[in-house]
């Protein structure tokens, strides 16, 4: 027997003329690519006929929507090691990990690969029960193909003081990144809004009315292909590092996703972008200032030693 709910509703007079995903995202809480999904499944009548996502609601008009399955309970993520994944500083309030590529902070409606939550209680580690449940002890994320350092928080008391913190943007955020190209001026700030891609959910892009977005950085080394940045964040938007950069057509290297040249990623090795958390300063709760930092994975540092044999530096 299906486990997925059937719902029947009017269209209500604020949704009349909307497309069918836009006014149904609205009215179910849905994402647009979902009702587009259901749509393409006939899953949603108007008035007894199936209906796609660019079709107008009709004010009035009777809708059956069989909505989709409800997802894995993601607060019952098994315990999974996860190869790579060093803890840098532990104690009872905090855990810090060097977080591998290919890892994600905790889990996700579609993920199935290793996470940082699943790891740690693998690893024996008590993570703090504060926050939504597929994600408790998570204060701060990295993408899931960005390695570095990353904080967690193992008590009630740890969650708090570090989501104040960075809510009030008081904790130390500092990356490495090797863009293509030479940014001008070689240090300077990106002081540009971040929104959803219009032509694609999953990626983002600098545009009017998105959410400031703020990225100070300085050169620390300049080749002919590309240029190694220092990068203090001053907000935390997702992709914030690789949209700024893209938007000064200087992306980083490796990453595709947004405008990198698989030429110069292929002489170098790479199969991810160039992006590291290096380091990162807090309060712990206790009051102590702390400093950690991660060093570059193998596959970076190979590739920056590549980039400088092409340069003619040694290596």
């Amino acid at each position: 027997m299906s486990d997925r709910e059937s719902r029947m509703m009017p269209v209500p007079p604020g949704l009349a003329g909307m497309r069918v995903d836009a006014g149904l995202s609205k009215l179910l809480g849905l994402s647009r690519t979902v009702v587009a999904e259901l749509a393409a499944a006939g899953d949603i009548n108007q008035d007894g006929t199936p209906v796609g996502k660019s079709d107008r609601l009709t004010e009035g008009a009777w809708l059956d929507v069989t909505l989709p399955a409800p997802p894995r309970d993601l607060a019952d993520e098994p315990a999974r090691a996860v190869e790579g994944m060093d803890i840098l500083y532990s104690d009872s309030d905090i855990i810090v990990v060097d977080k591998p590529v290919g890892v994600a902070a905790h889990p996700t409606i579609g993920w199935e690969g290793p996470t940082v939550t699943s790891g740690l209680a693998a690893a024996g580690f008590r993570i703090s029960t504060s926050g939504p449940p597929e994600r408790k002890g998570i204060v701060h994320r990295l993408d899931v193909g960005t390695s570095g350092v990353m904080v967690v928080a193992a008590s009630e008391r740890a969650y708090t003081v570090l989501k104040r913190a960075f809510r009030d943007r008081t904790v130390d955020k500092t990356y490495h990144a090797l863009v293509q190209g030479h940014p001008d001026p070689t240090t300077g700030t990106i002081d540009a809004p971040i929104a959803r891609h219009p032509g694609a959910g999953w990626k983002f892009a600098v545009r009017d009315g998105g959410r400031r977005a703020v990225t100070h950085y300085e050169t620390l080394e300049a080749f002919r292909q590309a240029t190694l940045v220092k990068v203090h964040l001053e907000t935390g938007r997702t992709h914030q590092i690789r949209v700024h950069f893209s938007a000064l057509h200087h992306p980083c290297v490796g990453d595709p996703m947004y405008g990198s040249d698989p030429v110069l990623a292929g002489e170098l090795g790479l199969s991810r972008q160039w992006l590291h958390a290096v380091h990162l300063g807090f309060t712990h709760p206790n009051g102590t200032w702390m400093d950690i930092e991660s060093p570059y994975p193998a596959d970076l540092q190979t590739a920056l030693d590549r980039l400088r044999a092409m340069n003619g530096e040694r290596v």
